[in-house]
């Protein structure tokens, strides 16, 4: 077995999105053969509904997919086909737009204010960017969740573990997605097939990686002695890892423990055109799906 290196780690950087939703952006809209086939990964937990209320209304997608995983609260979504519901804390959906669907998605939290949880772009291959939308809706009790006998849990969103899959299929990006929970000081392997791009992004907690040093969070401002500095959050929280080749992941958890998402997809390679939320291959393929979006022809019919 060879362990995959480090290449990259990463803070992700408080952004702004939707109709004014304040949120943490860990890659996206710039180096997209960096994460090949992803695009994209935002994390917009928060605790304070007026930085999350206003949502994301009505918007277009073409050429790729989106994977929303929530952990606490709701979103309700709907599309321009008819589709509408709700995901609550632990649920998925993930959502091949194709070739083009215009949706919405509307965070609400729980009774304590909070809304914490994760999008996923996926990139489509050339001869699936125009094909119909889709919608796999998951909910929580349908991710299999597989336990070690040190206390390490892994949900399986996508993908194979130990030959244990994940509920979600037949995605292009042929992807694990995995929700790894490891108890302080333990030290666990995890398979990843050659072929894949993979990343990690630590959310609570903190982990040590091959050939990394402690991974570290987002700056932050602190006040001392009248000066304002700024300092790393020592968890390891909002952090990204970019892996080398390899066939496995080494890791080993902090004092406090870890909880992490360990992804992996196999690249596409391909020429991408990208704006906003439409991803083709070509400018000329871009220009048409604006134009269509104007036009009032970007949704097909079946």
């Amino acid at each position: 077995m060879s362990v995959r290196p480090v290449n990259r780690v990463i803070d992700a950087q408080k952004t702004m999105e939707g109709a004014g939703v304040e949120l943490y952006r860990a890659f996206g809209f710039s180096e997209p053969e960096m994460a090949d086939p992803f695009l994209l990964f935002d994390d917009f937990r928060n605790d304070d509904p007026a930085a999350y209320r206003a949502g994301f209304p009505w918007h277009p997608h073409r050429g790729i997919e989106t994977i929303t995983y929530v952990l606490a609260g709701t979103v309700e979504h709907g599309d321009s086909l008819g589709n509408q519901g709700e995901l609550g804390a632990g649920d998925v959906q993930w959502m091949t737009a194709g070739s083009g669907i215009l949706h919405q998605e509307m965070p609400k939290g729980d009774d304590q204010g909070r809304m914490h949880g994760f999008q996923l772009w996926a990139n489509l291959p050339s001869e699936l960017k125009m094909t119909a939308p889709r919608y796999q809706d998951v909910s929580s009790k349908e991710i299999p969740v597989i336990g070690d006998d040190d206390g390490t849990a892994i949900r399986v969103v996508c993908g194979d573990y130990k030959g244990i899959s994940g509920p979600v299929e037949g995605v292009a990006a042929e992807p694990n997605y995995f929700d790894i929970s490891i108890p302080p000081g333990k030290k666990k392997r995890f398979k990843v097939d050659t072929h894949r791009k993979a990343f990690a992004y630590i959310f609570e907690g903190s982990a040590r990686f091959r050939d990394a040093s402690e991974p570290m969070g987002v700056l932050t401002e602190k006040e001392y002695n009248g000066e304002e500095l700024l300092l790393r959050d020592q968890s390891g929280n909002r952090s990204l890892i970019l892996f080398g080749a390899g066939d496995e992941v080494v890791v080993e958890a902090g004092e406090q423990g870890v909880r992490f998402l360990l992804v992996s997809g196999a690249p596409i390679r391909e020429p991408i055109a990208w704006h906003g939320p439409i991803v083709m291959n070509t400018q000329a393929e871009l220009r048409q799906a604006i134009s269509d979006l104007n036009t009032g022809n970007f949704i097909r019919s079946a």
